[in-house]
């Protein structure tokens, strides 16, 4: 006669391990994570696995192996009433994460095309940059970018970029541009804001605005910002705009700026606005 096998209703946590091709250890992290719901505890004070809890088991064993991480299932069985449910939900999850790699490969790609750290903004920017000899465009000037772009995002500094373009093509708005920052940069701590100097460096950044918009003007520079409103609409057509407003993103970006130079760039836009108020 062949031996009678009688299979056990419930089983011990190194038993329900050795059959699903696990460890204690690894189940004890699923109850922790809420990934597999925690047996209760028998007589003895140890848990005991029913069908249901090995079945749970071996759907993590097999999605482990597919490499679904345990975030992952956690968040399909727990939205999902039965595993072909589960199944779909995890499929729609890769199809997320690997669209997501592929918008990571591209970025590489264009970060090897562009250059780094120019690439690293959007290409509605670098495009309008791409034409311009390598050095031509200072650090600060991309860094000035890239904080233009997360405040008033990829058209704002697309149309900012015009300013840059303009002062790598002629060489003496880039010396007084350079002149002008070196003299910010005086106005330290140690600078009474009312001090005349504040004053009349701010008259001289009014004029070297003022100067800086002719030379735009006459490249054409502003006609092609007018373009970018087209492409830019275009583009972004149905994506959701995830940007914070550009008053809150001012108010959390730090500038360091002494009290003579923040009186200078508001005396600077008193002057701007006053003449555009006076010509409209």
């Amino acid at each position: 006669m062949y031996p009678s096998v009688t299979t056990p209703r419930e089983v011990k946590i190194g038993d329900a391990a050795a059959f699903a091709g696990t460890t204690p250890r690894a189940i004890r992290h699923y109850h922790a994570i809420g990934l597999l719901p925690e047996p209760e505890r028998g007589g003895d004070g140890r848990r005991r696995y029913g069908y249901d809890d090995m079945i749970r088991l071996l759907w993590i064993r097999k999605m482990s192996e597919a490499g679904i991480s345990l975030d992952d299932m956690r968040a399909a069985f727990d939205e999902a009433p039965d595993v072909e449910d589960v199944l779909e939900q995890l499929e729609e999850t890769l199809a997320a994460r690997e669209a997501g790699i592929k918008r990571q490969r591209a970025a590489v790609q264009r970060l090897r095309a562009v250059g780094s750290p120019l690439g690293l903004l959007s290409p509605l920017v670098t495009d309008r940059l791409s034409h311009l000899p390598s050095g031509a465009l200072r650090p600060s000037d991309l860094d000035t970018l890239l904080v233009t772009e997360r405040i008033f995002g990829p058209l704002g500094a697309a149309t900012q970029a015009s300013v840059f373009i303009t002062l790598a093509t002629h060489p003496g708005l880039r010396a007084e541009a350079d002149r002008l920052d070196a003299a910010d940069a005086a106005l330290d701590d140690t600078v009474d804001p009312h001090d005349p100097q504040v004053e009349e460096l701010a008259a001289q950044h009014c004029a070297h605005h003022k100067a800086l918009e002719q030379a735009m003007a006459a490249a054409g520079l502003d006609e092609a910002e007018e373009e970018l409103f087209e492409i830019y609409d275009a583009e972004a057509s149905g994506e959701e705009d995830t940007r914070m407003s550009a008053f809150e993103a001012v108010t959390k970006m730090p500038h360091g700026f002494s009290a003579a130079r923040t009186r200078c760039i508001e005396l600077t836009g008193r002057l701007l606005y006053g003449d555009l108020s006076a010509g409209s």
